[in-house]
């Protein structure tokens, strides 16, 4: 398994010889520089660290910049390790979207859109209760969140208001359905965590 760094840029739609209107999400992806390879006998497990987005020297620390250097590659603002990948890569090998074909699956991981302080009914799905019939100041509300004497405490866990989105989240199986390698872009098939502009990270599934 490798993958890419990019960002996603926004839904568009795809149509085909019939006519069909299928949903995309435009990803730009790459180009990613390879910084080093993990093999299991030297470091337990197979990975290949990848950078992302050339950045000025001043824009990086110096421990940053160091490594970036003694590679002898230009500083990049995006680092990531992808676990478990396999194939022939050395330091200094740039990744471009060509890796992935039409048809492959992949996974994407990005962080979702933070929605702020939520409650309970936007946060964890619950139904109102009734309208009318004496319901007073509690039409949005949780509910009872304990017992009376014995526990005498609320449960860890329980479902209440709280910070919504902002999360890493990874959406499996998704579809390639087109590859854009001029332009470095991926066209996948359904929706991609994340706002337009966020970093993401995609996966070729093998």
């Amino acid at each position: 398994m490798i993958g890419l760094i990019g960002k996603k840029k926004g839904m568009s739609a795809l149509f085909d010889d019939k006519g069909i209107n299928t949903p995309v999400t435009v990803l730009a992806l790459g180009p990613c520089t390879v910084m080093e390879v993990k093999r299991r006998d030297t470091h337990s497990y197979d990975a290949v660290k990848i950078a992302f987005d050339p950045i000025a020297d001043k824009r990086a620390n110096q421990p940053t910049l160091g490594q970036f250097k003694k590679l002898g590659i230009a500083p990049h603002r995006v680092v990531r390790e992808i676990r478990g990948a396999t194939g022939e890569f050395q330091p200094g090998n740039v990744l471009t979207v060509d890796l992935f074909q039409p048809g492959d699956k992949i996974k994407v991981a990005g962080i979702t859109k933070g929605r702020g302080f939520a409650g309970v009914i936007k946060r964890h799905h619950f139904g109102r209760p009734n309208q009318s019939h004496g319901t007073h100041e509690s039409f949005r509300g949780s509910g009872s969140i304990g017992q009376h004497s014995y526990p005498a405490r609320t449960w860890p866990g329980q479902r209440m208001a709280g910070r919504l989105g902002g999360t890493r989240v990874t959406v499996k199986n998704l579809k390639v359905m087109r590859v854009d390698t001029e332009n470095g872009l991926l066209l996948v098939k359904g929706a991609v965590p994340g706002a337009n502009g966020g970093l993401i990270t995609v996966y070729k599934v093998a």
